[in-house]
């Protein structure tokens, strides 16, 4: 019985995903992996020259350099002055790349949820949230390293 409830949830849990992720419209422009990835570490490294994000992705200087030419002409990434060296270029989230990267992160579609939500008694959403977090709770953290990427 309890495989046959792990595969009916498993089946939910996919359709509900199916029905609810994020999506981006065809007139959006949606950045690479590529380009999140480098987003994702400049947020968390603070800014940085091309050289040493090249470095850190172990890519050659002038891929890098384009990479982030590509991104700074969407709009994600500026360049500023380094404030201890003024001869040093870093290059920085902007206000779009900040929205963009916080975008690509949101998992659920927060309309289509909502939506979805109100179908739902006051009861049944306490409920489900109850579950849902108790569940959560019940799954170990698993440690990210190499192996697990």
């Amino acid at each position: 019985m309890e495989a046959q409830a792990v595969n009916e949830f498993m089946q939910l849990y996919g359709a509900l995903y199916h029905r609810l992720h994020t999506r981006w419209s065809k007139d959006e422009q949606r950045p690479s992996p590529e380009a999140l990835a480098v987003m994702m570490h400049l947020e968390a490294s603070g800014p940085l020259t091309i050289n040493e994000a090249a470095l850190h992705f172990n890519r050659a200087q002038s891929a890098m350099s384009e990479m982030i030419d590509r991104m700074q002409a969407a709009g994600w990434l500026g360049r500023i002055r380094d404030q201890r060296d003024r001869r040093r270029r870093l290059v920085w989230l902007t206000e779009a790349g900040l929205q963009v990267l916080q975008r690509s992160r949101q998992v659920l579609d927060p309309a289509r949820l909502t939506a979805a939500w109100q179908q739902l008694s006051a009861d049944e959403a306490t409920q489900l949230r109850a579950t849902l977090a108790k569940l959560v709770a019940a799954i170990p953290t698993q440690e990210v390293t190499n192996e697990t990427m």
